[in-house]
């Protein structure tokens, strides 16, 4: 079995790199993304959707990263391209080695 928090680590390395070939290759093809906007989409409407995003992404720093049962939890504060901060929490389910889920809580912009 893969180390599911190296896995994860991998996701946010592709954002911060902009290596979507990375992120597909981490996802499986069941994927599933939730957050308030985006409630159950699908791995093709999360690459239209969410990817775009790695674009103002510049980089991430781990608040909690935990292994938890069949999961990963994640909070973490990203710093934009502009330099402004925000934090989100991320759970992330598996199938088999492949992330199968995630589930995003945001709101929290970062002010200092």
């Amino acid at each position: 079995m893969a180390d599911r928090l190296q896995t994860v680590r991998d996701c946010y390395r592709a954002y911060e790199t902009g290596d979507r070939e990375l992120v597909e290759g981490l996802l499986s093809p069941e994927y599933e993304f939730f957050s308030p906007p985006d409630p159950g989409i699908d791995r093709d409407r999360y690459f239209e959707r969410c990817w775009p995003n790695s674009q103002a992404i510049g980089r991430f720093e781990y608040v909690r990263l935990a292994e938890v049962g069949d999961e990963v939890l994640v909070t973490y504060q990203a710093t934009r391209a502009d330099g402004t901060s925000f934090r989100n929490t991320e759970i992330f389910g598996f199938h088999g080695d492949l992330i199968g889920r995630t589930e995003v809580y945001f709101g929290w912009d970062i002010t200092s």
